[in-house]
């Protein structure tokens, strides 16, 4: 069955990779990954939430997010470290990956219908829908903050493919398996696939492109 939608991640696939954003964060404060992970693993061992999930589902704000993580981190640190300048570094090293921002684009005007799925932030929004032709390329968004969700859960893919059913009367009798994901999170990719969904798990251009172009044909 030939593929009618692409469904494609934002950071990581359509920008630079986000670990570039956390070595850079790690470079302006000292604040290694591994010290972030083990304070975000003891505020879940403790709370029986992740507060990374929490956060990108929405349940809670930006600046209580980095509130909890800069006590918790004074824990091992030391000191209070500073948190809220976080943004600011993340999306200045974060950049867009243009090459597959033109393969999506040519995805589009080959006729296929376009949505992005995205673990994010609420108060990110303004910054990442303007650093990419995101309203050009795709006519759905669905934004993890927004809808209470987050990939993997198997929910969010199919809000996903009702919300692109009620979305165009011509999508009405679209299933999982006439739809493309493009993710580069394994467990993200894995959960799709789980589901019906073809998938594309990014890696870098050279592999990933080629693998889009020969799922749709």
């Amino acid at each position: 069955m030939a593929i009618r939608v692409v469904i494609s991640d934002f950071g990581g696939v359509l920008t630079t990779p986000l670990i570039g954003s956390f070595m850079a964060f790690q470079d302006r404060t000292g604040i290694t990954g591994e010290s972030l992970g083990n304070a975000m693993l003891r505020i879940y061992e403790r709370e029986g939430k992740h507060p990374l999930y929490e956060l990108e589902k929405g349940h809670v704000t930006e600046d209580e997010f980095l509130t909890t993580l800069r006590t918790e981190l004074a824990v091992e640190l030391g000191h209070e470290p500073e948190m809220h300048g976080f943004k600011e570094v993340y999306f200045e090293a974060l950049q867009p990956n243009e090459p597959m921002i033109a393969a999506m684009r040519s995805a589009k005007e080959a006729g296929k219908r376009m949505a992005l799925l995205t673990n994010n932030v609420r108060e990110w929004e303004p910054l990442w829908r303007t650093m990419l032709p995101v309203d050009e390329i795709f006519e759905l968004v669905v934004d993890s903050a927004f809808v209470g969700m987050r990939k993997p859960e198997p929910e969010i893919y199919k809000l996903t493919l009702e919300r692109l059913r009620a979305h165009d009367p011509g999508l009405g009798d679209l299933e999982f398996s006439d739809c493309v994901f493009v993710d580069d999170v394994e467990v993200n990719c894995t959960a799709a696939r789980e589901l019906g969904i073809n998938v594309v798990h990014f890696r870098d251009n050279d592999q990933a492109i080629p693998e889009l172009r020969a799922a749709l044909g």
